[in-house]
């Protein structure tokens, strides 16, 4: 064998040597992967309990953004609402419908509901699940101002609302009928009712989150583009979302009864600036509470008639405030803001109303700050003037000449010395203490005012 079939030879080996080597290494990886236990799942969990707004869309959103960059196994929203806004109900199952992690929308506890907003948010989730004892539907949708459509806008509103409702339930595999009926209907279903269906309208009855997640762990979920995944919820780690410190204020404000609030403690505070220029506090704290109610009057089916009616009270009280005319303009504002906050909110959902309770103490308190403030202004009415010729009335001083009746001399009073003529009581002699009783041009009218020995002999 020659040198170079031997070093032929010897490289030949070396490379089978390093490919069974590799292919050593290769298997032993694959092993160590496959035998490798996987992480404990992870579920972000949320709670939305409110109207549905764009303060409930924007926590939503960041917290499915936040559960794909955390690559989540599931993401659960704990939904009860009375109903919300069309539009950002179409944000929100946006985002769910776009969202790379699994999404539960789950309505409970026992004894709540998710109606309006809240079912079409239920039936786009890729599971829908309901606690015993809930309901979800009346679908049917509202004016955005609270007041009555027309017939022909009402058909069309109801029409594009169904026709989304349809097109969600059967990309979801849902009972389409009944899902249209929610809306044109304003048909609402108990959870039994809603499972029992067929096709379902949701998936899951679970009593409570520990329950949903035992019942969900190894469920095959088909996903919206059609592609199937095997949820791992055993043992799972549950991370909790919660509002931020803006969107809790921003969702509080977002309230019927708030939002009145706001507004009369605004235009309250702005009348009072205005009776008193230069207090401030009052001005900048009215102005704040009027923009944070304006705010929610944005997002809340505001009847415009009442609120000009409210707006027309307050301006009743503010002339009452400036102009008394002993109640008759406060008792006309105050019925006219009553019949405003009962207009405001026109909505069928019991949460946008305002109770007769509600509405009248509101009045009430503002018709007592109206009262006070009335009060003040009389009394500023009735106090005697301190300058001018209205001043010098009933101002005492020292009468430097005698003053026969009839006669002229000169008098000293505040600070200054003035022509004097005698008035009613008689002489008066220099040095006598005087008090001034009428003006004439550069003249004053004075009379003597006895010493305190005399008053008490007279008396």
């Amino acid at each position: 064998m020659s040198i170079r079939q031997a070093r032929r030879r010897i490289g030949l080996l070396l490379r089978w040597s390093a490919a069974g080597w590799m292919l050593m290494l290769l298997a032993a990886a694959w092993s160590g992967a496959q035998e490798e236990p996987r992480g404990r799942p992870v579920v972000y969990a949320m709670e939305v309990e409110a109207l549905i707004h764009p303060v409930s869309a924007e926590y939503i959103g960041q917290t499915l953004d936040e559960a794909d960059l955390a690559g989540a196994d599931l993401v659960v929203l704990m939904l009860r609402t009375p109903g919300g806004l069309v539009d950002s109900t179409r944000e929100i199952n946006t985002r769910i419908i776009e969202s790379e992690t699994p999404v539960v929308v789950y309505v409970g506890p026992s004894g709540t509901r998710a109606a309006s907003a809240g079912f079409l948010i239920t039936i786009a989730a890729d599971v829908a699940v309901m606690a015993p004892g809930t309901h979800i539907g009346a679908a049917h949708p509202v004016s955005g101002t609270g007041s009555e459509m027309d017939e022909t806008a009402a058909e069309k509103a109801a029409s594009d609302v169904a026709a989304y409702a349809r097109s969600i339930a059967s990309q979801r595999q849902r009972n389409v009928e009944l899902a249209e009926k929610a809306v044109t209907e304003s048909l609402s279903f108990t959870e039994r009712e809603a499972v029992d269906a067929d096709p379902p309208l949701i998936d899951l009855i679970a009593a409570d989150l520990d329950d949903l997640l035992d019942q969900l762990d190894g469920r095959e979920v088909r996903r919206w583009d059609g592609s199937l995944e095997v949820l791992r919820t055993a043992d799972a780690a549950i991370e909790t979302v919660e509002m931020s410190w803006r969107q809790r204020l921003l969702s509080a404000i977002a309230h019927p009864q708030i939002a009145v609030l706001l507004f009369s403690l605004g235009s309250l505070g702005l009348t009072i600036e205005l009776w008193n220029p230069g207090a401030a506090v009052p001005g900048i704290v009215g102005a704040i509470c009027l923009l944070l109610a304006f705010f929610a009057f944005q997002i809340l089916p505001i009847n415009y008639v009442g609120l000009l009616l409210i707006l027309f009270g307050m301006v009743l009280l503010v002339i009452e405030m400036f102009t008394p005319t002993y109640g008759l303009l406060a008792v006309s504002g105050l019925a006219s803001m009553v019949f405003g906050a009962v207009m405001l909110f026109d909505s069928p959902v019991p949460e946008m109303q305002l109770g007769w309770t509600f509405i009248l103490f509101t009045v009430l308190v503002l018709g007592l700050g109206t009262a006070a403030l009335a009060r003040l202004g009389l009394k500023a009415h009735q106090v005697r003037a301190v300058t001018g010729v209205d001043g010098m009335i009933e101002q005492e001083g020292l009468a430097l000449d005698p003053i026969p009746a009839g006669g002229r001399g000169r008098v000293s009073t505040r600070g200054e010395i003035w022509t004097a003529s005698a008035g009613p009581g008689g002489d008066i002699g220099g040095g006598d203490r005087v008090r001034v009783v009428a003006v004439d041009g550069m003249v004053l009218t004075v009379r003597r005012v006895p010493p305190p020995s005399e008053e008490g002999s007279e008396s």
